[in-house]
């Protein structure tokens, strides 16, 4: 296949020595005749501007002017009107380096580049939601260590046309032929843009998602950014479409996001059972005593607190495990490859402040050498933990009021956040849904 992928950067600034990473790219892909400079929102939506491909090294080269306010968007994609001032300010956004890539799910050939923005004094903007798991990462030097994730999701098969109350209908067993070629072309479509051991499963339906652990964190989850919006991508080019909503059937089970995390020192697992000992109990305690600061991002709506109720498994509780299913947190033995298991978040979560508020929570027990008790044995899904938040204005206070989590997001980026999510809500509120009539008119 015609793909080119150079070396991953972190630095953003890097993609302005990159000319000859866009000559090689059009080299390889002469039929490409556009590229979508893409942004990825607060909601973990990915929006862009197309741009003609001749136009490609002046972008490279100069960057590009975006107001900040492009990552402040709501789940409609509307824009938030009550932003602390300053907060959309112009900015120049810059393409990542090792991001540009060509898709295969268009009726013409196109290619896309991941964008990052930087401020007018040329620092990383720091609103951007990979700016903010950025800055999670570099608190892990201190220790050492280098973060790997691994990211699996959960979706489902719908028809594109909804029924009258807007909700989708779910796709019969009659269609497993379809849903076996989508999860093929989904695959492909992963190869083109040059996702990581990517691996699509169905389960009628019912789709999982995801790859295996990889070393480098920040280009993990931006792999699984684009894998959420291939998988759209590729379903919508056959009238469907791919559910990442959280609990979309009642009855049925939700659909979540799980972050497989290890950490590596001088390319060996810490949290192995060998080297790992204490170290990764720690980090247990640390996601045991930030959950209830991190329930806003890990469900970040109110149809996220539906999955807490489904009785699939989505417990609402601090309980973790050795390789146990009912818990949110486990670690998974391994020998000298033991990892940690997070299975709390939505699939429609923002991937990038998943993975920030799971690393900080990691970061903040082994700093603290948190201890998170004995281990759960047997089903403890149906325990139910009373100071956990249990909708999302009470998770947006949580969030705010704590000092934890705020600290390692920055105040700033957590005001944003809880002012975008009030506004969605508030908007989400002034419809009234039909069965209101059916029960109080």
């Amino acid at each position: 296949m015609n793909v080119h992928r150079s070396a991953p950067s972190e630095e953003v600034g890097a993609s302005r020595l990159a000319a000859a990473e866009v000559g090689a790219f059009l080299t390889a892909n002469p039929s490409v005749q556009y590229v979508d400079c893409v942004f990825v929102d607060l909601c973990g939506n990915v929006r862009g501007k197309r741009i003609a491909s001749a136009d490609l090294q002046i972008v490279f080269r100069s960057g590009m002017a975006v107001p900040s306010s492009i990552y402040f968007l709501d789940s409609r994609g509307d824009v938030i009107e009550r932003l602390p001032a300053g907060a959309g300010a112009q900015g120049t956004a810059w393409p990542v380096a090792g991001s540009l890539t060509r898709v295969s799910w268009a009726q013409r050939p196109h290619g896309q580049v991941l964008m990052s923005l930087t401020d007018a004094k040329g620092e990383p903007y720091f609103g951007e939601p990979r700016n903010v798991l950025k800055r999670v990462l570099r608190r892990f030097e201190d220790f050492g260590v280098i973060p790997a994730l691994g990211v699996e999701m959960d979706a489902y098969v719908v028809d594109r046309e909804r029924g009258k109350d807007g909700a989708p209908h779910e796709l019969a067993g009659v269609h497993a032929e379809f849903v076996s070629l989508l999860c093929d072309g989904i695959v492909t479509a992963g190869e083109v843009q040059a996702l990581p051991r990517l691996s699509v499963q169905a389960e009628g339906s019912r789709l999982r998602l995801g790859f295996a652990i990889e070393n480098d964190s920040l280009t993990a989850v931006d792999c699984a950014v684009f894998l959420r919006q291939a998988a759209r991508a590729v379903a919508r080019k056959e009238a469907r479409d791919v559910l990442f909503m959280a609990q979309p059937f009642l009855g049925r089970p939700g659909s979540g996001m799980r972050m497989t995390v290890d950490l590596n020192r001088a390319g060996e697992s810490v949290f192995s059972t060998d080297a790992g000992g204490d170290l990764v109990r720690f980090a247990v305690g640390g996601l045991q005593a930030l959950m209830g600061e991190s329930l806003a991002l890990l469900a970040p709506s109110e149809n996220a607190f539906r999955r807490f109720g489904s009785g699939f498994t989505a417990p609402r509780n601090r309980r973790w495990g050795y390789a146990n299913p009912s818990t949110n947190i486990s670690i998974v033995p391994g020998g000298r490859q033991a990892a940690l298991l997070h299975r709390l978040a939505g699939a429609d979560a923002n991937p990038y402040l998943v993975a920030a508020s799971v690393l900080a929570g990691i970061h903040y027990g082994i700093q603290q050498n948190l201890d998170p008790g004995n281990a759960a044995a047997g089903d403890v899904s149906a325990l139910v933990d009373p100071t956990l938040p249990t909708t999302i204005d009470a998770a947006l206070l949580s969030l705010e009021n704590g000092s934890v989590m705020r600290e390692y997001l920055e105040p700033a980026y957590v005001d944003l956040y809880c002012a975008t999510k009030r506004t969605e809500l508030e908007r989400f509120h002034n419809f009234i849904p039909a069965h209101e009539y059916d029960w109080y008119a």
